[in-house]
């Protein structure tokens, strides 16, 4: 059986209302990370959210004060287009690698997309070079690791790519790519979720 790509499933998704489920899911992981990232960050701060979804968190990031630029990318077209259907806002349809975002930012966000693809430890990397202003902030969160048992079947039951790494690995390649200050941490945990990797990094 031939591999599909994420973005076809995510598009499936968003037409089948599936996305609400999503952002539903992801908040408390997202606002937990969100707790971490947002008071070390200089203000007012610009932020990119990368696998957006139908943009909410970019809603929500736009809504806070202290947040003057905030841009949402994804590799969904149906998905981009709940996104500008839902309000106001920058969104932009791009897969990674390949797109390069016409600014730096003090941010970058990301929830569920970076073990879709087949090097994110190289993604971190441009993360680092090109996206992301002095003293600006990664956060990540990842829900498919080594340590999550619960997640290995993923790859078979949705029938995409998805790159198994550790939490070692994980923080590991953060320092490879030049962050400092980095974090690994599970946030969102619950019963019967041991929790969302989330990876903190800054660039000095």
């Amino acid at each position: 059986m031939t591999i599909r790509d994420a973005t076809d499933v995510f598009s499936e998704w968003a037409l089948r209302g599936r996305d609400e489920g999503m952002e539903s899911g992801h908040a408390k992981s997202v606002n937990e990370m969100l707790e971490i990232a947002i008071p070390e960050l200089k203000t007012p701060f610009s932020a990119i959210d990368v696998g957006c979804g139908n943009g909410w968190l970019c809603r929500k990031l736009a809504s806070l004060d202290d947040c003057n630029k905030v841009v949402g990318i994804d590799g969904s077209k149906e998905m981009i287009a709940k996104a500008k259907q839902k309000g106001e806002g920058e969104f932009h349809l791009a897969t990674l690698p390949g797109w390069q975002p016409p600014q730096k930012f003090d941010l970058i966000h990301s929830m569920e997309f970076l073990y879709y693809l087949k090097e994110p430890l190289e993604i971190l990397k441009i993360f680092f070079n090109e996206w992301l202003e002095d003293q600006g902030i990664l956060i990540a969160g990842i829900d498919h690791y080594l340590e999550n048992t619960a997640s290995h079947d993923w790859p078979q039951s949705l029938n995409v790519h998805m790159t198994t790494l550790s939490e070692e690995q994980w923080k590991q390649g953060m320092i490879d790519a030049g962050f400092i200050d980095v974090e690994i941490r599970r946030v969102g945990v619950k019963s019967g979720f041991v929790g969302t990797l989330a990876i903190f990094g800054r660039k000095s």
